[in-house]
């Protein structure tokens, strides 16, 4: 049993752990404030980034503009807290484990429950997360060394430019995990399955050729060990929109902290194009 399955087990039980309302639940208890890879792990996971009304129309062109890093799964109406599209009780002023609170472009805080600065004019998005399509790598037997040491997915800002929409533009945010060769061909033919939740990946091999200086020090997430025989492999990554948000510097949002997802009631197949 490894890290992450034996504090999931603590928390949730063996069969909680596996149903998404049974997690929602305790994470909107203040139970569980950790990320959420390996939780419900058959379930759709979803980046958060929530906007006034008056920049929402131009981080949906970004969304479209850009969709590998940025895959719409719901969109809300103003001042809409609850998305029934993903899950008949979510509410997402509370059913995320951490949140981000930004102001000019800088977090300042990161609370647990946002529904004492919920707003008639806030419009949520959920994008898809790649920790949506982890299940289908762990099915095709390969092995993914974040969740067998209990940890966050490595991200990293790359130099890849994503296309500018309004006052959003920035860097590609990428996901990082490493790979025996044969592993990353099997990985790529798994994930193009899904892009709704970024789909295939975006570059192997040398982080150099994507501005990425030191796979030891990740921008978010927890760094993993990339072994002698193995190589590293890059996905696009949902927590593009908040580079973006630092370029913007809107006067106020609200995304999820890197790796602490909502999790929805959406079965990860409802969502393989083949």
């Amino acid at each position: 049993m490894n890290i992450l399955s034996e504090s999931i087990l603590s928390v949730f039980g063996p069969e909680g752990a596996k149903q998404a309302p049974h997690v929602r639940k305790l994470i909107r208890q203040g139970v569980w404030q950790s990320h959420t890879s390996g939780l419900a792990s058959d379930h759709v996971q979803g980046n958060v980034v929530i906007l006034p009304q008056a920049q929402a129309n131009d981080f949906l062109l970004y969304c479209q503009r850009n969709p590998k890093p940025c895959p719409l799964l719901a969109v809300s109406e103003p001042g809409e807290a609850m998305l029934p599209s993903l899950g008949a009780d979510i509410d997402i002023c509370s059913d995320l484990p951490r949140y981000r609170v930004w102001r000019q472009g800088e977090v300042v805080a990161e609370p647990t429950d946002i529904s004492s600065l919920w707003r008639a004019d806030l419009v949520t998005f959920v994008l898809g997360c790649s920790f949506s399509f982890e299940q289908a790598l762990l099915e095709a037997g390969l092995s993914l060394r974040h969740i067998a040491q209990g940890k966050n997915v490595a991200m990293y800002r790359t130099n890849i430019q994503t296309q500018a929409a309004g006052v959003f533009h920035g860097p590609m945010v990428v996901s990082m995990r490493p790979m025996k060769a044969a592993a990353a061909i099997r990985a790529i033919q798994v994930t193009s399955r899904f892009p709704n939740v970024h789909g295939a990946p975006v570059h192997l091999g040398d982080p150099a050729l994507i501005g990425i200086t030191d796979l030891d020090a990740p921008d978010y997430g927890d760094a993993v060990e990339v072994m002698a025989d193995e190589i590293p492999v890059f996905w696009a990554c949902g927590v593009t929109p908040q580079a973006a948000l630092v370029q913007a510097r809107p006067a106020f949002c609200i995304t999820h902290a890197p790796g602490a997802m909502l999790i929805t009631d959406l079965f990860n197949q409802q969502l393989a194009s083949f």
